[in-house]
């Protein structure tokens, strides 16, 4: 007989297995690899502390963390520290009363509208969701999210199909303000209308720089990748003429989970990552992660909410609540 072991007990086998000594902080991160990792080593470096980190794959990015760290919380909890790279499902952990209040000095130049106000949760380091176009061909580029519903836009553009990650965001965001209903027939209409679906922001970026579209709707850190590669594309923000909602924006999110038996260096963990100078490093990297900290430095090519485009107001506790529920439902109607 096959044994079969849980996400759970597999996870544990492995943080047994990579060291016989135990880290002073486990932390389960879903931004990419490639940005976080110098990130924590630089803190290792630092304080001499030792972190053990957790990170997941691209098709299950965030969903898979945030479902792994509500079945540890049952029986065998290991994560002291989650870093989101959104803020729907850091949410959910707060609701299911797994994270732990931590008001970090690094985080008072973040906006009000960002942080939890008692400190459960601190955004950073956003994304805004765009339109990633490309500049050498003269076909109409979307202005609006319902300019999706006209053919002439549609049969040229992609977005990434809304089962995880920002894209479930977005989709969950446009039920709030539309309605659970509207927002699925809206998903039915453009897919009508000739609107390609693919496998995730990433991949019709790629598409998108290599001629397969016109346009895609992604997040900035992909369009930028696209930008510096050289591609003849650039990028528009929608929804932003008079009486409109704004452009959507994500950030990253830190919380302290209330289980986690290392409180001291994980709060020493948040005042690093939350610092003015990490939402710096993040701006200048390759993705352009958007600094929430008044007054940051912005390199160019990024643009700065408020100023360079406006941003949609968002009841993010709304949509923690529902997300889980909408990502059934989407599931159901996109996995075929």
């Amino acid at each position: 007989m096959m044994l079969r072991l849980s996400p759970a007990l597999l996870l544990s086998l492995f943080l047994v297995a990579c060291s016989g000594e135990t880290p002073d902080l486990v932390v389960y991160c879903a931004l990419d690899q490639d940005l976080s990792e110098p990130l924590i080593e630089e803190f290792e470096n630092r304080t001499g502390l030792t972190v053990r980190t957790q990170f997941d794959v691209e098709r299950n990015k965030t969903v898979g963390l945030v479902n792994r760290i509500l079945a540890e919380a049952k029986s065998n909890p290991h994560c002291d520290v989650f870093w989101n790279n959104e803020i729907a499902h850091t949410l959910r952990l707060q609701q299911a009363g797994l994270t732990l209040p931590y008001l970090s000095p690094s985080a008072e130049g973040i906006p009000a509208s960002f942080r939890d106000a008692d400190g459960h949760w601190t955004g950073f380091a956003a994304r805004a969701r765009v339109i990633l176009y490309r500049t050498d061909a003269d076909l109409p580029v979307p202005s609006k999210l319902d300019d999706f519903l006209d053919p002439n836009f549609a049969k040229h553009g992609a977005m990434a199909a809304p089962l995880t990650g920002t894209t479930l965001t977005n989709a969950t965001v446009m039920a709030e303000h539309r309605g659970r209903q509207e927002m699925l027939d809206w998903f039915t209409a453009v897919e009508a209308a000739g609107l390609h679906f693919g496998s995730g922001n990433a991949d019709v970026m790629r598409r998108t720089a290599s001629g397969d579209f016109h346009w895609c709707f992604t997040d900035t850190d992909d369009a930028a990748k696209a930008i510096d590669a050289g591609h003849p594309v650039a990028v528009r923000y929608l929804e932003q003429g008079d009486g409109d909602t704004g452009t959507l924006l994500i950030p990253n999110t830190l919380a302290i989970l209330n289980s986690g038996k290392n409180l001291e260096a994980a709060k020493k963990f948040a005042d690093f990552i939350l610092s003015f100078e990490t939402e710096s490093r993040l701006a200048h990297s390759i993705s352009r992660q958007i600094p929430l900290h008044a007054g940051a430095l912005i390199p160019d090519g990024v643009g700065k909410p408020g100023k360079d485009f406006q941003i949609m107001e968002v009841d993010w506790k709304a949509v923690a609540a529902s997300i889980g529920d909408l990502a059934i439902e989407l599931q159901e109607a996109f996995v075929r």
